[in-house]
C-alpha cells in the first residue's frame, strides 16, 4: 500500500429523523483540528435520501469539502447499503483519516469499512491528535478497565479509522454562510442487491433517564457504601430537580441500572453542574464526565483522584455534608419562590 496516495481527514455524518447527529458536528471540530495539523482538506461524507441540504450546515461547521450519496436506496440506514457508498468514495478519493461517531450506526459502519477494505479501527476513542509529518492518527482510550489510557497506532494501511464517543469533543462555532466544494457521487446499487430489509422502524417508548441530556448530574461511587447510601444521591439529585449518574461499581453492584453509568463503558456526559460524591476518580470515569462546566468533588479520602479533576472539591462524610447542601439548596429555592410570587 502507497500511503503517500491518501490525504485528507473526513468525517461521516450521520443523520437520524431529519437531523445532523450532535456527535458529527462534534467530530468535524476535531477534525477540523487534525487537517490544519496535516495541512489538508477537512470532507464530510453525506449519505442518505433527500439529504443534500444538510450541506449548508456541514460547511459551516469546518468542511471544506463534502460527499454526497442522495438516492431513495439509503432513505434508511443498512449496513450493506452505506457501506458500498463508503467504499465507493474511499477507494476514488482515497482520504488519510476518517471519523465516525460511536453511536450504533457509526460502530456498525466502520467496522463493516475496515473489514472490506481492510485497515485498521480504533474503537470507543475519547482523544485524538495526529503526527504533523507523517500523518500518523493518535488515537486514544482507556483500556484495561479504565486503569490506563492506550494510544493505537495503524502504521500500514490508511485510512486510518477510529469511532468517538458522542460529547467527548466539541463543535466549533458554526461560520454562517460558509462554503466550500460539494461532490454529488452515485452508485448503482437496487433492492435486489441488498439483502437486509426494513419492514418497520420501532421507537423506543420506555422511560429511561436521559442523563447525557441533563444539565445538572449527581453522581456517586462505592464511597458511599451501600444501595441505601446511594439514597443520598437520589436526594440531592431530586432537590435539584438533576439527573442520577453513577460509577461502574455501583451499577455492577447493582445499586442502580446501567443507564445511569457515566463512564467509558456508559455514558458521556456534559452538564453545567456535575456533583461527584462518593467517586474515587478512575479514568474510566474522567472520560465520562471530565467536560462538564462545573465539577463539585465530595470524598472523604483527601488522595482522590477526583480531586484532580473537579472544579471544588469537599474533603468530608457525604452523610455530614449531603444533608447541609440539601438544606440551603432548599432553603434557597423557598426564597425564590417567594420573591417571584410577589410575597417579598
Amino acid at each position: 500500500m502507497n500511503l503517500e496516495e491518501y490525504s485528507g481527514v473526513w468525517v461521516f455524518i450521520e443523520e437520524k429523523n431529519g437531523e445532523i447527529a450532535p456527535v458529527s458536528l462534534e467530530l468535524l471540530g476535531a477534525g477540523r483540528r487534525l487537517a490544519d495539523k496535516r495541512d489538508c482538506k477537512l470532507s464530510g461524507i453525506l449519505i442518505g435520501n433527500n439529504i443534500s441540504h444538510h450541506a449548508a450546515t456541514v460547511f459551516e461547521y469546518g468542511a471544506d469539502t463534502i460527499y454526497v450519496y442522495d438516492q431513495p436506496i439509503f432513505n434508511d440506514y443498512r449496513t450493506e447499503s452505506y457501506m458500498k457508498a463508503l467504499l465507493h468514495c474511499c477507494e476514488k478519493y482515497k482520504p488519510e483519516i476518517i471519523l465516525y461517531g460511536a453511536t450504533s450506526t457509526g460502530k456498525d459502519l466502520a467496522s463493516a469499512v475496515a473489514t472490506d477494505l481492510p485497515t485498521g479501527l480504533t474503537a470507543d476513542t475519547t482523544e485524538l491528535d495526529v503526527e504533523e509529518d507523517t500523518g500518523l492518527l493518535l488515537a486514544s482510550r482507556p483500556a484495561f478497565g479504565g486503569n490506563i489510557m492506550a494510544t493505537i497506532l495503524c502504521k500500514k494501511y490508511r485510512p486510518q479509522m477510529a469511532t468517538v464517543r458522542p460529547k467527548v469533543m466539541k463543535a466549533l462555532p458554526p461560520e454562517i454562510g460558509r462554503t466550500g466544494t460539494l461532490i454529488r457521487e452515485q452508485i448503482l446499487l437496487n433492492e435486489s442487491d441488498i439483502r437486509t430489509k426494513v419492514l418497520e422502524i420501532v421507537t423506543d417508548t420506555t422511560k429511561k433517564v436521559r442523563i447525557d441530556e441533563a444539565d445538572i448530574i449527581v453522581a456517586g461511587g462505592k464511597g458511599l457504601g451501600s444501595a441505601e447510601g446511594f439514597q443520598l444521591v437520589h436526594l440531592l439529585a431530586e432537590t435539584l430537580g438533576g439527573a442520577v449518574g453513577a460509577s461502574r461499581d455501583v451499577v455492577e453492584a447493582g445499586w442502580i441500572e446501567h443507564h445511569h453509568q457515566v463512564g467509558q463503558t456508559g455514558v458521556t456526559v456534559t452538564p453545567k453542574i456535575y456533583f461527584a460524591i462518593g467517586v474515587s476518580g478512575a479514568i474510566q470515569h474522567l472520560v465520562g464526565m471530565r467536560n462538564s462546566s462545573l465539577i463539585i468533588a465530595i470524598n472523604k479520602d483527601p488522595e482522590a483522584a477526583i480531586f484532580e479533576a473537579c472544579h471544588y472539591g469537599i474533603v468530608g462524610d457525604a452523610f455530614e455534608i449531603v444533608p447541609l447542601l440539601v438544606e440551603q439548596f432548599k432553603k434557597s429555592m423557598a426564597g425564590e419562590e417567594v420573591k417571584h410570587g410577589g410575597k417579598v
